[in-house]
């Protein structure tokens, strides 16, 4: 039997070492990450530690709205875990798609402790492409189905500024289609 002690040191070990990406967080906030997160993502332990989750996101939009689905699941005491896929943003700015899977230690106030674990998903047919902040913003709402006219009015531009970035991310995913670009970028809603 391990003492108390022992335990809680091999618990570390076994978070740090573990071959899943895996990050606690408090309120949104970065707390700990272990060794697979920083490699996944490309960040030092020092670049995350104590920063808002927003880090890891292609866009404020897809923070706010993720967050607010996940909270809808969570709240209430509906449930304690929440899975998607989502796009997610590496350190040199590289956007990839990818599984997230968290669960509150704290049912009562979901966000108050959570750990979280991600996985890039290789057989995604998404390729990673260098995306600017507009068309991070963009890309999700056509995955969903908007149209041009809906994403403008959500995002307070016109509907011919979207169609500009619908054909700028359809020349960077070498797509001849929205049906095809669509198939690029899906979007769990």
């Amino acid at each position: 039997m391990f003492d108390t002690s022992t335990r809680a040191k091999a618990a570390a070990l076994a978070f740090e070492e573990s071959p899943v990406a895996q990050l606690m967080t408090r309120y949104r906030r970065i707390v700990e990450i272990n060794r697979a997160l920083a490699g996944l993502f490309g960040f030092e332990r020092d670049d995350l530690i104590g920063r808002s989750v927003q880090k890891l996101y292609p866009s404020t939009a897809d923070f706010m709205r993720i967050g607010d689905q996940c909270e809808e699941v969570m709240r209430g005491g509906k449930s304690r875990y929440y899975e998607d896929e989502r796009f997610m943003q590496a350190s040199g700015g590289e956007v990839f798609w990818a599984r997230a899977k968290g669960t509150t230690l704290t049912p009562d106030d979901p966000y108050e402790l959570m750990i979280w674990s991600f996985e890039k998903i290789e057989g995604k047919p998404y390729r990673s492409v260098r995306l600017t902040a507009r068309e991070k913003e963009i890309a999700p709402l056509i995955g969903s189905g908007m149209t041009s006219k809906q994403i403008g009015e959500r995002l307070g531009i016109s509907h011919r500024t979207v169609e500009v970035h619908r054909a700028k991310l359809m020349k960077k995913f070498n797509v001849h289609n929205t049906a095809e670009l669509v198939s690029q970028i899906v979007v769990a809603v």
